[in-house]
């Protein structure tokens, strides 16, 4: 869900990426072998929970319409990867069990009856519940037949002037064979009889991308209703134009999934930006791996889209119309009453200056002490944007170090780094330019910060670099202080406003340290050691994870008061999870918030009973990243960018930093009590893999949202007394 292709704008994203491993953990003889869920059923199960909020009929019907188009642009990216690295590995052989020790081919059925099933309900609640829904409210979601005269005179003209100009029908016959059909494209399938020679054609017609998906039918902005029809239908319904001379016997919509993975042996590529951009290039004529088509198809041009797309059966989707309820997201309409009410995050209250009316300066804040980060209810524009805004403009910093994971298109970040590289600052930016569907962004993003004058560097061969740091090198006084930002989401000003995050602000001397050995291993040749309050993947994440756990399982055996806490998008990893496993058989509550996947099993007898496990979605994306440890009383607790799953322990370089402000203990503490509470709502995960959700109680009453209650409360935190 940091995927942040078109969820980006939907605050349900995926963060995708290959994590086909092998079972891998030491068989443990107390442990039963069936002791995981299969992750991508679970990953299904993620998707089911966010179309259950579109089915909600107590949140505003926009916010449902975003939640189906949510719901589509997850499942597309889920087809374009992880279906598409299963179906990758069987076709050549490399197939290896799953997770749950199934094999692949096994695996890839259920996906298929499960995704069936999905898209199925998905395209029912769009008809049956939030279309309804939406024209009760005035705004409606018309067909061609359902229009008057007028309407289509209007619409018929829009067309002449607006689209007609950019559609080119291709044609199919021995002259010219099937086009290529570009990946999460529209198409029209046509088939025409020639009136003189009685013979029939097939055409492909592509729906412009770069139109508005839905057209509005009304052209005046002072209708008491807004209706909007689908492009497809609008374009199909005037063929004629198209197809002058020839008889139209059928027109269907289509859609293909192709497999969209990328694959760079770095170990054998010397110019890493060049073989990428040649990779993403192929990656356009990836194989198809998902055909969608409109339920009425007839069987002969069915039967050609199979045979000239070389999909399976079980890889055709039939759906009534419209496709690719991922358009929804083009439905802005300005109805606040609509949507979720608004929210203007806050200045953190730390960095808020002592007078009401006194200019921001981060770098004493934060001197004075730590400050703790929650996004998007604490704004990023005025702490983090304006940490390195300002560390860009002050004459007294020497030098920027910052990754680049994913940001946004006018990022005021990566504009930050080329000023203060302009005024003469050392500045490093490490680019990731590995972060799937962002690869061409960072591209071009590392392309202008070299001219800039910045030293961009790509990081360490074989490892994405996903740790969300930043540093700033302050001269102060005749030293040199360090100010350190580190996080557990992107440097990207547009996601920040819909994703849970949280961030440590801190002019520590030893977070400064570990933070410039890092980033000297990341752009040099240091070999990476054991840091003082920073945990670092592939090395040592892992390790003292699994130390942490077992120090709770020790407690606990002896007697002692135990427990641990974990917030992650996904709990994949079977090391950690068999060590939560122990831990809950010593005694030990064991508490796990996920958002995504979780292949943890609750509630097991004699394995789990001792372990619960929530997931809160809603209007924001829950993205951050939290260890808590019990640990005799002096807790212990990490943030960072780490989920628990093999990629990020092993082939990703992660950072989580140790919170040591008890102020900030006791905030973690807060929303551990408030996520788990049963009178929040929330979904509960049962052994079984199923997920319930909890959201009224047993009079009908909602529950507790927690992120609602979130905004009330930090958004009425006062600023810190002057200091005399």
């Amino acid at each position: 869900m940091d995927g942040e292709i078109t969820q980006a704008d939907s605050g349900l994203g995926t963060d995708f990426d290959d994590d086909f491993d092998p079972l891998f953990s030491k068989l443990d003889p107390a442990l039963p072998d069936d002791r995981y869920l299969d992750r991508e059923l679970s990953w299904l199960a993620f998707n089911q929970r966010v179309l259950e909020l579109a089915e909600d009929e107590s949140l505003p019907v926009l916010e449902r319409t975003n939640f189906l188009a949510i719901f589509a642009s997850n499942l597309d990216e889920f087809f374009m990867v992880r279906v598409a690295g299963l179906k990758r590995r069987i076709l050549t052989g490399l197939a290896v069990p799953t997770n749950v020790g199934r094999a692949p081919q096994d695996v890839l059925s259920d996906i298929s009856a499960a995704a069936h099933a999905l898209q199925d309900r998905h395209a029912l609640a769009f008809q049956n519940l939030v279309r309804p829904a939406l024209a009760t409210a005035g705004v409606d979601v018309v067909d061609w037949q359902s229009l008057g005269d007028a309407d289509r005179r209007s619409l018929r003209t829009y067309f002449s002037n607006q689209i007609f100009p950019v559609l080119m029908p291709l044609a199919v016959d021995p002259a010219h064979p099937f086009p290529y059909i570009s990946g999460l494209s529209l198409n029209l399938a046509v088939r025409v009889r020639n009136t003189k020679t009685g013979k029939q054609e097939f055409a492909r017609l592509k729906v412009p991308p770069m139109l508005p998906r839905f057209v509005r039918v009304d052209r005046t902005e002072s209708v008491d209703r807004i209706r909007y029809i689908a492009l497809e239908d609008l374009i199909a319904n005037q063929l004629g134009d198209l197809f002058p001379g020839m008889e139209i016997l059928e027109h269907h919509v289509f859609r293909v999934t192709r497999n969209e993975d990328v694959e760079i042996d770095e170990d054998e590529t010397e110019n890493l930006i060049k073989a990428l951009e040649k990779e993403l290039l192929r990656r356009r004529f990836g194989p198809p791996i998902r055909l969608e088509i409109t339920e009425d198809m007839d069987e002969v041009t069915l039967g050609l889209l199979v045979r000239e797309l070389d999909v399976t059966e079980q890889e055709v989707y039939h759906l009534p119309a419209p496709l690719d309820l991922g358009g929804l997201f083009d439905l802005r309409i300005d109805r606040p009453d609509l949507h979720f009410a608004k929210h203007v995050p806050t200045t953190a209250a730390q960095l808020l200056p002592s007078e009401p009316n006194a200019e921001q300066d981060i770098f004493t804040a934060v001197a004075r002490r730590d400050v703790l980060l929650h996004h998007p209810y604490e704004s990023f524009a005025t702490s983090v944007q304006a940490f390195l805004e300002q560390a860009a403009a002050d004459p007294n910093v020497l030098a920027i170090k910052q990754t680049l994971y994913r940001t946004s298109g006018d990022s005021p970040i990566v504009e930050a780094l080329i000023a203060a590289a302009d005024s003469g600052k050392q500045v490093l930016a490490l680019v990731e330019i590995k972060a799937r569907f962002d690869e061409q962004a960072n591209i071009t993003w590392a392309r202008k910060l070299e001219k800039a004058g910045v030293h961009v560097v790509y990081g360490l061969v074989g490892l994405k670099t996903h740790c969300k740091l930043a540093l700033v090198v302050r001269y102060e006084k005749g030293v040199l202080r360090h100010y350190s930002h580190i996080g557990t989401g992107n440097y990207n000003p547009k996601t920040s406003r819909i994703y849970e995050d949280l961030g440590l602000l801190t002019a520590d001397a030893q977070v400064g340290k570990d933070l410039t050995r890092l980033f000297n291993e990341l752009s040099g040749y240091a070999i990476e050691k054991k840091f003082k309050r920073l945990l670092v993947a592939p090395l040592h994440l892992r390790k003292a994870l699994l130390k942490q756990i077992q120090a709770e399982t020790d407690n606990a055996l002896s007697g002692a008061t135990s427990g641990i806490r974990i917030k992650v998008n996904s709990m994949v990893d079977e090391d950690i999870i068999d060590a939560l496993y122990r831990a809950s058989q010593a005694g030990v509550h064991v508490d796990v918030w996920v958002r995504g996947i979780c292949s943890l099993k609750p509630g097991v007898p004699g394995m789990s009973e001792n372990i619960r496990v929530r997931s809160i979605l809603g209007r924001y994306l829950e993205h951050s990243r939290i260890f808590s440890f019990h640990n005799l009383g002096d807790t212990q607790v990490f943030i960072g960018s780490a989920d628990m799953m093999h990629r990020n322990l092993d082939r990703r370089v992660e950072a989580l930093v140790r919170l040591v402000d008890p102020e900030h203990l006791l905030e973690i503490e807060a929303l551990f009590e408030r996520a788990m509470d049963d009178r929040t709502s929330s979904w509960w995960l049962d052994d079984t893999g199923h997920w319930t959700r909890h959201d009224v109680d047993e009079n009908g009453v909602h529950l507790s949202d927690m992120q609602n209650r979130l905004m009330q409360q930090i958004s009425a935190r006062k600023r810190p007394p002057a200091r005399r």
